[in-house]
């Protein structure tokens, strides 16, 4: 069901009650993503359930990191009301998850990250700070503090191009270029209609994360100008140990769907590879430096201050 359809839940379950943020599942704990298609999401309790001609399921929203729903998806009131309590993020994509048109709401509510997100991107000496850390962990042993970005983008181009070669043998599948039409998913190879798949999984799954953090997934350090560039910046880093191989390997396997195969490997390589866990862990490095204001427990602080020049934030909820 998971791959798959689903079509009717109606009733009268009363909506649920909202969650106590202190109850929540953390990000990095969570199922990574479940996609669906032709199917009717609605709410019963505190799960959501999914319904086609074959019979319903039941997830546990709280325990739901993203929800991907494609074509021919309908979703109830009740059934967003619940996810958005959960701080799950939704979704609504294209055909085998390829396309995003829509996303939800962060698990967190503070801005702390996303404050220090915007500072970082905006002085040039900090941004090429951080888009120099994000090459050195694709790169472990070496120095790439003093490499420009030119330097940084062949090297890690290069890079890529290894991995694909030395992919192509292993699996003894024809690798020429990286070519696909993004309108178009069907056109191309099946290795590359895999990397299409498989990428558009791992994009999903980051998105959720920066989401849940509350930072911008249009901030990016290394990518710039589009909606998700920070979820492009993120994704990079894991891709030659994920989606790569994981479409190498089941394009190899040639089964009759590629995007539907590729999904459920990559859903078993997520996992295996404790990725919530480590994209988590990995956006608040490069962003909070160590700083416990944003790793610690303030993230999870409901509050609201005034911005004042001078001293920095006064209180909210006070006539002044």
């Amino acid at each position: 069901m998971s791959e798959g359809s689903a079509r009717t839940a109606t009733g009268s379950v009363p909506s649920a009650l909202p969650t106590d943020l202190a109850d929540l599942v953390r990000a990095e704990d969570r199922i990574s993503f479940l996609y669906f298609e032709h199917c009717v999401v609605n709410q019963a309790d505190n799960a959501i359930t999914v319904t086609d001609e074959r019979g319903t399921i039941r997830i546990p929203s709280a325990a739901l990191g993203v929800l991907m729903l494609g074509p021919g998806t309908k979703v109830t009131h009740r059934a967003m009301v619940t996810i958005g309590e959960s701080r799950s993020t939704v979704l609504w994509v294209g055909e085998r998850g390829v396309r995003l048109y829509a996303a939800g709401r962060p698990l967190t509510h503070s801005s702390a990250l996303l404050l220090r997100q915007a500072a970082l991107v905006s002085n040039r000496r900090t941004r090429l700070a951080v888009a120099r850390r994000m090459y050195q962990m694709r790169f472990p042993g070496e120095d790439t503090s003093r490499l420009t970005m030119q330097q940084l983008r062949g090297r890690e181009g290069a890079r890529i191009r290894g991995v694909y070669r030395a992919l192509s043998k292993e699996t003894g599948v024809a690798w020429d270029k990286r070519t696909y039409d993004p309108d178009d998913y069907g056109d191309g190879t099946a290795i590359n209609q895999a990397l299409s798949a498989a990428h558009a999984c791992l994009y999903g799954v980051v998105h959720a994360v920066i989401a849940a953090l509350g930072c911008s997934p249009g901030l990016g350090f290394v990518h710039t100008g589009h909606e998700r560039s920070f979820v492009y910046d993120i994704a990079d880093l894991y891709k030659a140990e994920l989606s790569i191989p994981v479409a190498f390997r089941t394009a190899a396997s040639e089964p009759a769907d590629v995007g539907s195969a590729v999904r459920y490997a990559m859903r078993d390589a997520l996992y295996d590879l404790s990725l919530l866990d480590r994209a988590v862990r990995d956006v608040k490095d490069l962003l909070a430096g160590g700083d416990e204001l944003c790793v610690g427990g303030e993230l999870d602080v409901d509050r609201v201050a005034l911005w004042d020049e001078k001293l920095g934030e006064v209180a909210a909820g006070k006539q002044y």
